[in-house]
């Protein structure tokens, strides 16, 4: 059979997600796998440098679509912040359930957080360019610095926030996740309500203090 020398890299994609589910396991090489597929072996290396490489892009694919379906929402445009963030936690994680079973297989191992956080690389980049795109108020100082910190904090906070509900998810054996809808709510309800809390000025006017002590 003459290997195929021509491939899209969703279809190395759909391949590789096919393969995880139908064996349990990842392929034993990129050698295998393109044998298996009758692909020429160059062509994988076209689009990617390994499986690690692979599965980097299967978690940024899902959550770029569930982006891009979010923003096809005639709706979405009059969503207020946490309504944003809401809708991308539900239809994220909806896409997750569509694709479970090569999830829990991927991620069996999940509390090994250096593998979690190899994986989810380009997740966490494409996350947090969403976090910061929504703009998300922060404690007017006047001080260029902390207010910057606050920015890197709050998008690191929710991307800490995201991993725990992946974790949760992961658990949850809850009849069509209804406990990670749950969660979901209650945890971002939280944070924006911590984002809002007057007590926190206490802290920041402190720390725009030391700043200030520090520079003088």
């Amino acid at each position: 059979m003459a290997k195929k020398k021509k491939v899209a890299a969703s279809d190395i994609l759909t391949m590789y997600m096919d393969y995880v589910v139908e064996h349990h396991s990842k392929p034993e090489s990129v050698t295998s796998f393109t044998e298996i597929h009758a692909l020429d072996e160059e062509v994988f290396y076209t689009h990617f440098t390994s499986f690690k490489d692979v599965e980097k892009d299967i978690y940024l694919l899902l959550f770029e679509n569930s982006v891009a379906i979010l923003k096809q929402t005639p709706e979405y445009i009059s969503f207020t912040k946490k309504d944003k963030m809401l809708s991308l936690y539900y239809t994220f994680f909806e896409n997750l359930s569509l694709n479970q079973e090569f999830i829990k297989i991927n991620l069996k191992g999940f509390e090994n957080q250096l593998k979690a956080f190899s994986t989810f690389s380009r997740l966490k980049r494409g996350f947090k360019a969403f976090v910061e795109d929504l703009d998300l108020e922060t404690i007017s100082l006047n001080v260029d610095t902390i207010e910057n910190i606050q920015k890197k904090t709050i998008k690191e906070s929710f991307w800490i926030q995201f991993l725990f509900t992946m974790k949760f998810w992961l658990d949850d054996t809850s009849e069509a996740f209804e406990k990670t809808d749950i969660f979901i709510e209650k945890s971002l309800n939280t944070s924006f309500e911590l984002l809002n809390t007057k007590s926190l000025n206490n802290i920041i006017d402190l720390a725009k203090f030391l700043y200030k002590e520090k520079v003088k």
